[in-house]
C-alpha cells in the first residue's frame, strides 16, 4: 500500500515562498515509471495541475506557474518538496501530493492517471 502524506506550514505571507514535503511509503519515488506530483484546487475551483518530479529526478512545470514553481527530492527519505514563490491570495488551495502514470510524450496522448494521492493540506496566503 502506497501512501502520501502532505506536511508543511499551512499559512503564508504574501511575497514569501511556500513550502511543503510529500513524505512516500510503500513505494520508492525513485521506482521506473512514476510521476511524483504537485496538484492543488483553490476555493470553489477544479483542480490545477502545478508539476511533477519524475522517478528519474526530471522536473515539469504547469507553464502557468512554472516561473515560480521548484520541485525537489530526497530519496534518502523518500520524499519530494513543493515551493512555489511570490505568493500572493490567489494561491490560497488545498495542496495535494500524487502519483501519476506518464509524462512527455505519452502524456500528449491522454491525461495522466493518479492512483495514489495524499489527504490534501490546506494553505492560506494571507498577512
Amino acid at each position: 500500500q502506497v501512501q502520501l502524506q502532505e506536511s508543511g506550514p499551512g499559512l503564508v505571507k504574501p511575497s514569501q515562498t511556500l513550502s511543503l514535503t510529500c513524505t512516500v511509503s510503500g513505494g520508492s519515488i525513485t521506482t521506473n515509471y512514476y510521476y511524483w506530483t504537485w496538484i492543488r484546487q483553490p476555493p470553489g475551483k477544479g483542480l490545477e495541475w502545478i508539476g511533477h518530479m519524475a522517478y528519474s529526478g526530471t522536473t515539469y512545470y504547469s507553464p502557468a506557474l512554472k516561473s515560480r514553481t521548484s520541485i525537489s527530492r530526497d530519496t534518502s527519505k523518500n520524499q519530494f518538496t513543493l515551493q512555489l514563490s511570490s505568493v500572493t491570495p490567489e494561491d490560497t488551495a488545498v495542496y495535494y501530493c500524487a502519483r501519476g502514470d506518464c509524462s512527455g510524450y505519452v502524456c500528449y496522448l491522454r491525461p495522466p492517471f493518479y492512483d495514489y494521492w495524499g489527504q490534501g493540506t490546506q494553505v492560506t496566503v494571507s498577512s
